[in-house]
């Protein structure tokens, strides 16, 4: 009895207390990983190529498909059965959930290496990128060993210790920043195509996690040799365990794996939709005239209609049948391969600038993870101690919070799309690239949102209902998108368009959802409209900011010529408009009240915080 009392005061004083402290934990690490990540993709997506860039992110994105559904929801069911049972007391119970969760890991992630690995060309396939199956076979072996980490990671996150996962992931993300740029530099050397170079690139992301589970076995050993050994409580059946794990991983990874379902369906859709328009409009072409060289696509559309019969259609429904049926008959040189080979090959170019306005977009939503890994366990732990007030607290903080840092996020990418690309990407085609960051900067803040309401639902035990509403949403992007990348005049730019309807929609249900669930009502108003408010007046500092400095260090040639700004003066422009908004946005937080003491409290030294800025 005492030690269930201890084991109270210790959950309910301390980890209330130090949501945000644990969410600044996690936050730190993956800013760090991020950086670790900037200094690793950008350098990357020079090396190997737009073209490169697709085959890598058609690989990443199969592979995380298959590693949310192995792995999504069970770290979220281990940490929020953990936590409950240690608020009770019950360290054997939280000893044999961990155990049986490790084996439905190892099971899983097992299942996941034997698709990834023999059966990547069908999966490369169906992301209308054959060239993609190398990275896919290279990260296979990562998803057994991100099965076994994020079990560990799970098991110290309902206890509330945030720090092994931070570490593990920046371990994770410097194997691969050395080991994978590495392998991509001296394959790109070597003369390997881009396809191979992406691989090399990838290996070093299955090392980075054989490292990263090293250490978390070796952290996990370590802490239990300083728990108690004995503990009196009566930990429930196997089956009674392994039901209730099921009961919330399954929804969990339902809704996570919605997101990478749909981002494969709609990379494979955008894609092929390229193809198929660049194949039978070629009125589209004009769009990317300044870009692509046609000439070789013009060639083998006009060698594989020589063989087409007079009333037969140019489509590309016909030419995916002729390929089929070259490759029954042992054809590998028909002018059909050769003209499908030619389309992917322009596909894979103008969808390599998207993957890199993407890896810009995926920033602020891999922030968020910090505060969705720390809502569920303390809302948890709050419900299961029946202080429904602290629980209600700590949601709303979350959204508050969150909102605070994903508005002015998303309005910067928005505003300062072009010159980001240009700055880290000179590789890619920024005319291309920065509208589509800025189209997707907008979505980005509907994304972090959505993240978060989810795992407040979660933590209040509505986990159907984010399945749902991300089904409904994902089904509105996909369509969205195979009609707008279809049209001539849209093309490519079209691509991050389904976002905007998708998340919104998300958003609004997820919304109303919570609005009921969490018994404290959130007044929106208070939520949204202050960060949103301070977010457009920064945006605006940073375009003019930008604007003022380039006109100042823009130079043209020739009388008459288009002013340019290298890019190093593009550069130290964007990082001066960056600067500027960063000062204004932090101003107007204070300014306009859009954090309160009640927030800062649930952070470390929040009250120290809190009168520093008279609040």
């Amino acid at each position: 009895m005492a030690r269930r009392n201890v084991s109270s005061r210790r959950s309910g004083g301390q980890k209330q207390n130090t949501f945000f402290g644990g969410a600044a934990v996690l936050a730190l690490g993956i800013l760090v990983v991020k950086l670790i990540g900037m200094f690793y993709k950008i350098p990357l997506v020079n090396i190997i190529g737009d073209q490169g860039s697709t085959d890598f992110t058609n690989a990443y994105n199969i592979y995380s498909v298959l590693l949310t559904i192995s792995t999504a929801g069970l770290p979220v069911a281990v940490s929020k059965l953990v936590s409950e049972a240690d608020a009770q007391g019950r360290l054997n119970q939280v000893r044999k959930t961990f155990r049986l969760a490790l084996v439905i890991f190892l099971a899983l992630g097992a299942a996941s290496f034997l698709v990834m690995f023999f059966r990547a060309d069908w999966l490369a396939a169906t992301m209308n990128d054959t060239k993609a199956a190398p990275g896919i076979k290279a990260m296979a072996p990562a998803v057994v060993c991100v099965g076994c980490l994020s079990a560990l990671r799970g098991y110290s996150q309902g206890h509330m210790n945030m720090t092994p996962t931070s570490i593990s992931q920046i371990i994770e993300a410097l194997c691969k920043l050395v080991i994978g740029l590495s392998l991509a530099y001296a394959l790109t050397k070597a003369g390997q195509p881009p396809e191979i170079a992406a691989a090399g690139a990838i290996t070093g992301v299955t090392v980075g996690t054989m490292v990263a589970l090293a250490y978390m076995i070796v952290n996990f050993m370590l802490t239990r040799s300083q728990e108690p050994r004995i503990s009196r409580d009566v930990p429930d059946g196997s089956a009674t365990i392994i039901r209730d794990i099921l009961c919330i991983a399954i929804p969990v990874t339902l809704g996570s794996s919605m997101v990478g379902i749909v981002t494969v369906v709609d990379a494979g859709l955008v894609q092929g939709q390229l193809q198929r328009v660049l194949l039978e409009k070629p009125e589209c072409w004009a769009l990317y005239a300044r870009y692509v060289d046609f000439t070789p696509l013009e060639e083998a559309i006009a060698a594989w209609k020589e063989g087409l019969a007079a009333d037969a259609p140019a489509t590309m429904a016909a030419l995916s049948a002729q390929v089929d049926r070259d490759l029954a008959a042992g054809a590998a040189q028909s002018a059909a391969l050769a003209l499908h080979t030619t389309l992917e090959s322009v596909s894979r170019t103008l969808y390599g600038n998207y993957s890199g306005a993407l890896t810009i977009y995926n920033l602020p939503n891999a922030l968020m993870a910090a505060i969705t890994a720390s809502v569920i366990p303390a809302v948890s732990g709050a419900l299961t101690r029946r202080d429904r007030r602290g629980a209600s607290r700590i949601s709303c903080a979350a959204l508050r919070v969150t909102a605070l840092l994903a508005c002015p996020m998303g309005i910067g990418l928005f505003v300062m799309g072009t010159p980001i690309m240009q700055m880290l990407y000179p590789a890619l085609e920024k005319d291309i690239a920065g509208p589509l960051l800025s189209m997707l900067g907008l979505a980005n803040i509907l994304v972090c949102l959505v993240l978060v309401c989810n795992s407040i639902l979660q933590a209040h035990g509505f986990v159907t209902l984010p399945v749902v509403v991300m089904v409904l949403g994902g089904g509105l992007k996909i369509a969205a998108n195979y009609i707008v990348v279809a049209m001539p005049n849209v093309g490519i730019y079209g691509a991050p368009v389904g976002n905007l309807p998708c998340f919104g929609l998300c958003l609004l249900l997820d919304l109303v959802i919570v609005s009921r669930a969490v018994p404290t009502r959130p007044r929106y108003a208070d939520v949204f409209a202050k960060p949103l408010l301070a977010s457009v007046l920064m945006g605006g500092a940073a375009w003019a900011v930008y604007g003022l400095a380039s006109k100042v260090l823009s130079a043209a040639p020739e009388e008459g010529a288009e002013a340019v700004l290298s890019r190093s003066a593009n550069a130290l422009c964007t990082l001066g408009a960056i600067g500027v908004a960063a000062a204004v946005y932090g101003v107007l937080v204070v300014a306009l009240g859009a954090i309160t003491r009640e927030d800062l409290s649930l952070m470390p030294k929040g009250d120290k915080i809190a009168r520093l800025l008279r609040l």
